[in-house]
């Protein structure tokens, strides 16, 4: 038996799995993401901790097809991280060569978080027997992850499937925090929903359940669901937003279907009625047939994307 390793790296805790090579996990386990002295020891703790866990199930080096990593920053097709990762104290560096380095020289290859959980949809979640897909994180910002043909969607720096900046508004006050203005980020992150919905709020004295207590893009729309005109047109307007952002997505990349994750997703597939009439208005007559699918994976989608790089290859 073969195995491969999958590693996800976030700002507060590295998720890592091994996983057969026929695709089944055999175990999954988090360690604390260690930033001081600007992240020196990340990589280390990492690998020590993959040693360990491979010695714990009998498992020799020479048994480990390789090692799959994501990472919070621009990663490019030769795991060299081109702008760092602001949030871990990394200056750019090679991230594969890192690994390799530590690990006695196996196979790895690394990857844009959000690209590697995009991979990792396709693979066995939402996007599952889909070559070409995009992945919609809407959190706290937009992220996305692009796969084309069966590949992640690099770019040539790294920088591929930043969905989340795509410009929908000229006349937007606030800034983004790319510091742009009018991002799609604005409108469909839950941060964004929120924005919309004091905006509307504040605009006349109509009644809603919002009124009465937090504002929450998940307080949004339990709204909807409910049948509060307010949240509706809250809903409504995250919706246009949303739909003209992926239209402007699918007319670049052609995708067979967007799958739909992050926070807000958990709002069920409400979110695809409000999104799809803006997204067939403005999609290319083409382009239109993309499907709308949940993500499946939730927290898992980064160690399985990560893993599939390995066993996909």
């Amino acid at each position: 038996m073969k195995y491969a390793v999958g590693v996800d790296i976030g700002g507060t805790t590295v998720k890592i799995g091994i996983f057969e090579e026929n695709s089944k996990i055999l175990d999954k386990w988090e360690i604390p993401t260690v930033k001081t002295n600007a992240g020196k020891q990340i990589i280390t703790d990492v690998s020590n901790s993959v040693k360990s866990k491979l010695s714990e199930h009998g498992i020799s080096m020479s048994d480990v097809l390789g090692l799959g990593v994501g990472a919070p920053g621009a990663v490019d097709e030769n795991g060299f991280m081109c702008g760092g990762a602001v949030n871990l104290g990394w200056e750019p560096f090679n991230l594969r060569e890192a690994f390799e380095k530590e690990l006695g020289g196996i196979t790895v290859k690394a990857a844009n978080d959000a690209n590697v959980a995009a991979f990792g949809e396709m693979w066995q979640g939402g996007g599952r027997g889909h070559s070409d897909m995009v992945a919609v994180t809407l959190g706290t910002g937009v992220g996305g992850g692009i796969i084309v043909n069966g590949k992640i969607l690099a770019g040539a720096t790294g920088a591929g499937g930043e969905i989340g900046h795509i410009h929908l508004e000229d006349d937007e006050p606030d800034t983004c925090g790319c510091g742009g203005h009018g991002c799609l980020e604005q409108y469909a992150s839950a941060t964004g929903i929120v924005r919309l919905a004091k905006r509307r709020l504040a605009g006349d004295d109509m009644p809603s359940v919002l009124r009465d207590g937090e504002v929450s893009a998940k307080t949004v729309f339990d709204a909807v669901k409910a049948g509060d005109k307010l949240a509706i047109e809250v809903a409504e307007k995250f919706g246009y937003y949303c739909g003209k952002g992926l239209a402007a997505v699918a007319n670049v990349v052609n995708p067979q279907v967007f799958v739909i994750g992050g926070g807000v997703s958990k709002a069920g597939d409400i979110l695809i009625k409000y999104i799809e009439p803006s997204f067939l208005k403005y999609a290319f007559p083409p382009c239109r047939g993309a499907k709308f699918a949940m993500a499946e994976l939730g927290n898992d989608a980064g160690i399985v994307g990560a893993a599939g790089m390995i066993i996909n290859n």
